[in-house]
């Protein structure tokens, strides 16, 4: 199979689909890898350790989209490139289609098939192609809510931790998923007093178990989350819905009666964010600030940090991508449910239910999609 990589055009977005190495493994396996110049330049990979593995260097990311059978990414394509795709292309990357309407559009007038990293599953139900990135995230977040409240910043001037004598930041996690509990790992160690609420008593006592009595463990109901997001100095989004627009937990009115100078980090936003004031940002300009409470809503977060992100990523994503180019995508789907649980769009269908509910397709189930 001949698979491209492009270099990635989303704002401030440093990370690559393929390491040299991931291009040595899939050249060992018989098949051709075209990259863009200076694809991996921002994980520190010239073309030359491209061309070292095997890999043939093309000045322009059209050629890669013109010539590649399966294309290998990071983030979504932006409008310019989904215009490139083209019916019987593979594109393999995260996608997040449920908040974004013109990608959905623009995906299924293109007739290619999508392949989500973030819906793949595994047998224990599992999202392996999203822990990776959800960890990095899950660890920024608290880095970044902690250099908004520093008053430069907008926020109320507290150190996370506190000094002898001085109270720490309340650091408020709402969900206790692999965002959530990478976040409170941090927070923690930093010495803030945090507090998670999450659904799932399971969750919660695996998390009690996990760190003891110095977290706070609560089961979320709309009375509980007011109370303690209104209590909070920082408070990071980790609610996840597969594949769906995230749930607005926090309302505007809420904002009214939060502390001034309070910070909310919203690491859901690549699926629309789970506070109701939130719209996404960049790293270029990360922050806005309503009603006296900063936001922080980058869309790509772990792509400040693109070598142990793509780093990581690769590792999960390797083995899905040798087996889409050595089986092709029908086979490679009809063997595994659980990559066959990734495709989101097959030649101008929609088939998966949750982005079909959410942005009003009609829904054509994955399996019945590839017998056509």
């Amino acid at each position: 199979m001949l698979i491209g990589v492009p270099k990635e055009i989303k704002n401030n977005e440093f990370r690559v689909g393929l390491t040299p190495a991931s291009v040595r493994e899939l050249v060992h396996h018989g098949h051709q890898v075209l990259v863009e110049s200076q694809a991996g330049i921002g994980i520190g990979m010239d073309d030359a350790a491209y061309r070292a593995v095997g890999a043939e260097i093309v000045p322009r990311a059209e050629t890669v989209f013109e010539r590649a059978e399966m294309i290998v990414k990071v983030k979504e394509p932006q409008p310019d490139e989904c215009r490139m795709l083209r019916e019987g292309q593979l594109l393999f990357t995260y996608l997040h289609l449920a908040p974004d309407p013109t990608q959905t559009e623009l995906l299924v007038a293109s007739g290619v098939t999508a392949i989500a990293y973030e819906t793949v599953t595994d047998r224990r139900g599992g999202l392996p192609l999203l822990v990776p990135m959800s960890e990095v995230a899950g660890r920024m977040s608290i880095q970044a809510g902690a250099q908004c409240l520093e008053k430069s910043h907008g926020g109320a001037g507290l150190l996370l931790g506190g000094v002898p004598g001085v109270a720490p930041a309340s650091v408020v996690v709402i969900g206790g998923g692999v965002v959530g509990s990478n976040a409170i790992r941090m927070a923690m160690g930093l010495e803030a007093h945090v507090t998670v609420l999450d659904r799932s008593i399971q969750r919660l006592t695996e998390l009690d178990s996990q760190f003891g009595g110095r977290l706070n463990t609560i089961y979320s109901t709309k009375e509980a989350l007011e109370q303690y997001v209104l209590e909070a100095d920082l408070v990071i989004g980790a609610v996840l819905v597969p594949g769906a627009a995230a749930p607005k937990l926090v309302t505007r009115e809420m904002l009214g009666r939060m502390k001034p100078g309070s910070v909310l980090v919203d690491v859901a936003i690549d699926q629309g964010g789970c506070f109701e004031t939130s719209r996404p940002t960049t790293h270029a300009e990360p922050t806005y600030i309503v009603e006296d409470i900063v936001h922080y809503c980058v869309a790509n977060m772990p792509g400040a940090v693109a070598r142990t992100s793509t780093f990581a990523l690769n590792n999960a994503t390797l083995p899905f991508a040798l087996a889409l180019a050595d089986k092709g995508f029908p086979r490679a789907l009809q063997d595994d449910p659980h990559l066959l649980a990734g495709l989101n769009v097959h030649k101008g269908r929609i088939t998966y239910e949750a982005v079909a509910r959410d942005l009003g397709y009609d829904y054509l189930p994955a399996e019945e999609a590839l017998s056509r």
